[in-house]
Parts: C-alpha cells; sequence; structure tokens
C-alpha cells in the first residue's frame, strides 16, 4: 500500500482533478454513464428500463452486435518503439533490489505510464499490428502481470510516478472517437493494484467515468477483451470495483474522500465499468468466475425499498439505481426486495376489499383479509385445485390453511404443512403430471396430452404463493425450468404471444437426461458417416400410453436424413423439442400459473438461479451453524438436557437432521438467508418426561422436557419426528 508520503503528494494531484472537474463543469451530468436502455418485451406492458445486464441477450444490446464492427476505425497514432522483455524487467528489478539504486526501474514505469501511447508501446504484442478485433486485444498479459505484481514492492517514488502518469493520460485532450490503443490502455489500467488504495480514489473514480462514457461499440470491445483476462486478475478487478463501491457508501475514514454531493457520479461510473465485467463474465461457459462474486453485501444495508422505488419510477431516465444493475444486489437484499413488494401488494388488496365491503354497507369479516384455502387430506389435490380457481381475485392475499376436522390454527405451520403434503401428492409417478429422472434426480413435465392443464396451472400457483408467502418447497426441478420461468418475466399483454420458451442447449439436456443428451453428443463427435451408420431422419418417437406416436422436428423431417453436415441442426432441434415444444401447453399453463400470484418487476431482478433458491432453499444442512443461532426459553446452552440434544441432534444421519428440521419448522430446506434466518427457539417444557417433544411449526419453536439422560432424550426425539403429520390443539 501507499503510506502517508504518498498521500501527501496526492493532494498535490488535486490540482490536476481540478482541472478535469473544470473542464467538465458547463458539461454537467450528461458525460455521466449513460444507462442502456433494454426494449420492452414485445406486446408487454411499458416496463422500466434497465442497464447493462447479463442475464438475458435481449437486455444486453451489446451482443447483439455484430462480432466486426463497421463504424470507421480512427487510424492509431504512430507508437514510440520500446524493446524492454520481460526478462529485461526482471534482471533491472533484481539489480535494484540488490543494490538499492531504483533509477532504471523509476524510469521505465514514469515513462510506461506517461500516457496513453507509451502503454501500447510498452504491452502491445506488437506495434506495428493493428489488434482491431474483438477477438485479441493485442496486450502482452504476461508482461503486464509481471510489471504489476512488482509494482507494490516498489519504492514511494516510484508508485507516486505511477500515478502521476496515469492523471496525464486521463487529462488528454480527446477529439473523435476512441483508438483501440485506448481501449488497450483502458484495459490495462484498470487492472492496476494501486487502485486497491483509498488514497487513489480520485483518480480511480476519473478513469472508470471516463469508461463508463465509452461508446457501446467500444464498450463491445472492452467486454470481448476482458474475457481473455486470466480467473485470478478478473476476480482481482471485480473485488476492486466493488470494494470502491462499498467504501464510497461506508466510508471508514469520510475526511479522506470529496464530499458526496461533488462526486455523485463515482458509484454509478463504478456500476458501470463492474456490469461490463459482467457481461464478459456471462460470454464464457462455465463463467469466468461466479455470479455470486459480483454481489455487494454492502448494498444489504442501504434502504432497497427506496432503490426499488425509484427504479420504477424513474425507469427510463438518467437516475440511477442499484435495481438497473441486478447483478451487484444479492440474493438476501433480492428477497427483501421480493417480500416488501409482496405484503404491499397484500396490504394493498385487503385494503381495497375492506372498502369495497363498507362501500355497499356490509360488515366486515377478518376472513376477508386472507386467501382462505380449506380443505380435506382425503381429497387435497382436487380440494386445492377447486379452491385456488373459485378464489384467483384472493391469491395475493395473505395464505390461511385449514383442514376439515382439524383444530390446528394456521400461524404458518398449516400452511407450510399444506404445501408439502401437496407437492408430494402432485409429484407422485402415479399422478402422471411429472416424470422423475433417477440419473439426475429431478422432475420433468411429462408430454403426454390431456384435456384439462389446470393442475399444471395449480403447480405453477403454488410455486408461486410460495414465493410470495416466504415458503420453501422440496422441489426438484433442473435449472432450465426457472429460465423458462422468466422467458419472459413479465407476463405479455398478448394473449397469443409464446411464454416459457427459452433458448436451450445441449448442456440444459445433460441436467435433465443425461443418457440421452451423452447419445446425442456423442453424434456430434461422431467421426464416422452419420447417414450411413446411423440411419435417423428428423423425426423423434415417443410413447404415450402404451402407444408410440412419432413428431417431425421440422417440415417433412421424416424423409430428411441426419448426415454430417445438419446434425447439429439435428440436435438442436431435438433438444428444443424435448424441453420447449413437446411440454409447450403443459409449462404454459405451469408459468401462469406461478405468475398470477408473481406478477411483479422484482422478477426483472432475479436470474434463474435465484429463483430456484427463493423456491426451494437450500438442501444443504448446516446444525452446527443452527446450534450456534438457537435461542432459548427456560433453558441455558449450558443445561445438561441441551448438552444432550446438541450431541444427538450432531450425530443423526442427514435423513433424521432433515425429519428434525421438517419437525420444528415445517420443512427441510433452508432459507436463503442461512440457518440464522430460521429464527429456531428451544423452550423447555414442564410436562413429564414420559411426553414426546411438541412443536410449533408457526414460530418454529421446539418444545423439549428435561429429559433424564441422552439415551431417552434420543429415543423420544426419533419417535417424535417420525410421527410429524397432522395437527391439534392441546
Amino acid at each position: 500500500g501507499l503510506e502517508e508520503g504518498a498521500k501527501n503528494q496526492f493532494s498535490t494531484f488535486s490540482n490536476f482533478i481540478t482541472t478535469i472537474n473544470q473542464k467538465k463543469e458547463g458539461i454537467g451530468n450528461r458525460n455521466s454513464p449513460t444507462q442502456l436502455v433494454i426494449p420492452n418485451i414485445k406486446n408487454g406492458r411499458d416496463l422500466p428500463a434497465l442497464c447493462l445486464d447479463v442475464r438475458q441477450k435481449k437486455r444486453m444490446s451489446m451482443d447483439t452486435l455484430p462480432q466486426e464492427l463497421k463504424a470507421p476505425i480512427p487510424p492509431e497514432p504512430s507508437l514510440p518503439i520500446r524493446t524492454k522483455t520481460v526478462k529485461d524487467f526482471q534482471d533491472d528489478m533484481e539489480k535494484s533490489k540488490a543494490s538499492g539504486d531504483w533509477k532504471a526501474v523509476h524510469n521505465f514505469y514514469s515513462t510506461t505510464f506517461d500516457s496513453f501511447l507509451e502503454i501500447n508501446a510498452a504491452f502491445k504484442k506488437d506495434t506495428n499490428s493493428p489488434f482491431n478485433t474483438i477477438e485479441d486485444s493485442g496486450i502482452d498479459a504476461k508482461f503486464v502481470n509481471v510489471v504489476y505484481d512488482a509494482l507494490l514492492n516498489t519504492p514511494q517514488d516510484v508508485q507516486k510516478s505511477v500515478l502521476k502518469g496515469i492523471i496525464n493520460g486521463l487529462l488528454q485532450e480527446w477529439t473523435g472517437p476512441r483508438t483501440k490503443d485506448d481501449l488497450r490502455a483502458y484495459c490495462i489500467l484498470l487492472q492496476n493494484p494501486q487502485f486497491s488504495n483509498t488514497s487513489t480514489y480520485v483518480i480511480y473514480a476519473h478513469l472508470l467515468r471516463q469508461i463508463a462514457a465509452l461508446t457501446e461499440a467500444d464498450h463491445h470491445f472492452l467486454v470481448h477483451w476482458s474475457k481473455k483476462i486470466s480467473q485470478k486478475r478478473f476476480k482481482q478487478v471485480v473485488d476492486r470495483l466493488l470494494q470502491f463501491i462499498s467504501l464510497r457508501l461506508f466510508p471508514a475514514k469520510p475526511e479522506e474522500f470529496p464530499p458526496m454531493v461533488k462526486c455523485t457520479w463515482w458509484i454509478p461510473s463504478a456500476t458501470k465499468v463492474l456490469a461490463l465485467f459482467n457481461a464478459a463474465n456471462s460470454l464464457i461457459s462455465p463463467p469466468i468466475i461466479s455470479y455470486t462474486d459480483f454481489y455487494n453485501s454492502t448494498l444489504d444495508h442501504i434502504d432497497l425499498m427506496e432503490e426499488y422505488h425509484n427504479w420504477q419510477c424513474y425507469g427510463n431516465s438518467h437516475r440511477f439505481s442499484f435495481c438497473q444493475y441486478p447483478f451487484i444486489i444479492s440474493i438476501t437484499a433480492k428477497k427483501v426486495i421480493i417480500q416488501r413488494d409482496s405484503e404491499q401488494q397484500m396490504i394493498s388488496i385487503a385494503r381495497q376489499s375492506l372498502v369495497d365491503k363498507v362501500s355497499r354497507r356490509q360488515k366486515p369479516d377478518m376472513n376477508m383479509l386472507f386467501l382462505n384455502v380449506k380443505v380435506r387430506r382425503t381429497h387435497l389435490v382436487s380440494d386445492s385445485l377447486d379452491e385456488l380457481a373459485r378464489k384467483k381475485a384472493d391469491l395475493k392475499k395473505k395464505l390461511k390453511v385449514t383442514f376439515v376436522g382439524e383444530a390446528g390454527l394456521d400461524m404458518g405451520g398449516l400452511t407450510k404443512e399444506w404445501f408439502l403434503l401437496l407437492i408430494r401428492q402432485i409429484f407422485h409417478p402415479d399422478y402422471g403430471m411429472f416424470t422423475y429422472h433417477k440419473d439426475s434426480q429431478c422432475h420433468w413435465f411429462s408430454s403426454f396430452k390431456c384435456d384439462n392443464y389446470s393442475e399444471f396451472r395449480l403447480v405453477g400457483a403454488l410455486m408461486g404463493l410460495a414465493v410470495y408467502n416466504s415458503i420453501t418447497l422440496d422441489i426438484r426441478f433442473p435449472p432450465c425450468c426457472y429460465k423458462k420461468l422468466l422467458s419472459p418475466p413479465i407476463v405479455p399483454c398478448d394473449h397469443n404471444a409464446l411464454v416459457g420458451i427459452c433458448g436451450v442447449t445441449l448442456d440444459d439436456l445433460f441436467q435433465i437426461m443425461p443418457e440421452l443428451a451423452h447419445g446425442l453428443s456423442e453424434l456430434l463427435s461422431y467421426e464416422g458417416n452419420v447417414e450411413e451408420d446411423f440411419y435417423s431422419t428428423f423425426q423423434v418417437f415417443q410413447e404415450e400410453f402404451g402407444v408410440i406416436k412419432s413428431y417431425n422436428l421440422k417440415p417433412n423431417g421424416d424423409k430428411i436424413p441426419v448426415t454430417n453436415r445438419n446434425r447439429k441442426e439435428y440436435v438442436q432441434l431435438y433438444v428444443d423439442f424435448l424441453l420447449n415444444r413437446s411440454i409447450y401447453k403443459q409449462f404454459a399453463a405451469f408459468y401462469y400459473g406461478f405468475h398470477s400470484v408473481c406478477a411483479s418487476y422484482a422478477l426483472l431482478l432475479l436470474r434463474p438461479e435465484e429463483v430456484e433458491i427463493l423456491v426451494c432453499g437450500s438442501p444443504e444442512l448446516d446444525m452446527s451453524a443452527l446450534q450456534r443461532s438457537t435461542q432459548y426459553e427456560g433453558y441455558q446452552k449450558t443445561d445438561l438436557t441441551i448438552r444432550y440434544f446438541w450431541d444427538v441432534v450432531l450425530g443423526f444421519s442427514l435423513d433424521l437432521q432433515k425429519k428434525l428440521l421438517h419437525f420444528a419448522t415445517g420443512s427441510d430446506r433452508v432459507p436463503v438467508g442461512g440457518m440464522a434466518d430460521l429464527n429456531f427457539k428451544i423452550s423447555r417444557s414442564e410436562t413429564s418426561t414420559n411426553w414426546l417433544p411438541v412443536a410449533h411449526t408457526c414460530f418454529n419453536q421446539l418444545c423439549l422436557p428435561p429429559y433424564k439422560n441422552k439415551k431417552e432424550l434420543r429415543q423420544k426425539l426419533i419417535i417424535g419426528i417420525s410421527n410429524a403429520e397432522g395437527f391439534g390443539l392441546e
């Protein structure tokens, strides 16, 4: 890092920065990063504008650009001739460390970073080649890495000379469009490790501002060049940008930075540059880093609903909101937004029902504020289907479940039980709606044709109700299902528009039917004569109720042989048939059921993987984390009974641990925030030790009698958690 001497030196740099600000004074906010507005979904309602987002190609306009842009390329100025190699530089470093004479190293750094031309002269692989394509940036990455790795180990005057040179480059007068050499310089400067230090943030901010204000065509090049950066360096740049945003929001030493009113463009600029790296990350399969590495947990502590409302109200304006860049918002923060949005919708619907009742001079009833579902355990699916069909107008009210003939009061526990039992029945193989694939351990939609798809709509509505009411479900759908569920994320106004259709690949099929996908993969790599050896046509066969039916993948497909030349088309059409066309009606009903409850702009913030986590939670149990976050009532965590309890539970098999979680909370899945979000409580029960433990699933509470020994506690606990269906009142 840079020491106090460097910080004092930066105060003199402020003159340069002031010059930049003065030059931009007359322009105002026009040079702040412009938002990339995503076109509205065809036939859909007007949506708030979104900035650069990598979840869907429709929402990332740079992806639609051709690989080779036809815009005129400005001539590159001639570069100075620099002949220093990696070996020469490393030799100079070794000599300087040994002798203490850093003159040669100082000269190299001060010259190299003095201007964008010098940066290119030093780090361009071949100064005589233009490198004007997106495929090759022309940057000698090894040399850049060696120079930056050595930089923080040099004396302070060397480090200060680099920052002075960067300021010189940023102060350059720009006439006309940027050249590819300029873009190369930006790409190299972004990797400078000095920008991890807060004392360099003023310079860093101006670098980010210039990059954010580049044209879309220039951003296109930077995105494709960035995806070639090594994983380690890529992650460092992303972390540096996230840290910059966090420390600008919540500075440890506010006096280090200019007042917020004078640098409102800092965070938008950094976020837009981060969006370029997010776009680059999405172009690689598998991605360079996980999508969760773009999360900024600092945003969990800001007023998220204000951000959300700004996004909704000022979508097409230039007012910045983090919701324009949803990749930076953690799943925890998104869950908060969705929950609060759901609560506001619930209150609004309930208030309207109350007003309607009063306006008709009818006596208000508390039940009108809820979605009341009354079902018999013996007719669970049919009763649930009837209730949800009759009460479509109430789907956005708070859910309340009653089992006929049982005295249980629904404070949350009966709702969890209803979801669990209903999902268990619907997904049973005998029911025929879904097919369970043992190899992938997931369910997929049955392609059997039927007259009524209302039960698929019920499953979609159940998933929507679960998200809307913050309930986790034990559903095992492949990731492709959630991608289809967000295609599109807002229901089109045109009822004839296709829904639930998304681009699918062989990788998606691998996650559902790995054996079939492997066979198709073998077909693609087969080196012999495909037509003669496989003797296949563009036709597929499926068994439906004991009858073999054939389907053409394209017009006259039964007459078109599969050859070496067209086998890629055959595989793509086959995958599309299995995952889109053959189950279209089933999935469309499922889609409309889900969105009948969860129609919200908040869905635009979610990735398919995040929808899956919201619906299903996490199956990975960490009982030690649960132990750390458990609260006690009538017990201390050091009491003998509690120590016995945790000794027994931590020694349970995974199956028994899931049963305990289901017994105490109504679900064996872990919510988005982890075990701590369960607010699990163990209370002392003053009943006889002959009694079994009792659970209040509404409150995630376990009532435990003070058993005398570990053996008795284990025995009673296993009996209790293994016979945990049904509710009653004491």
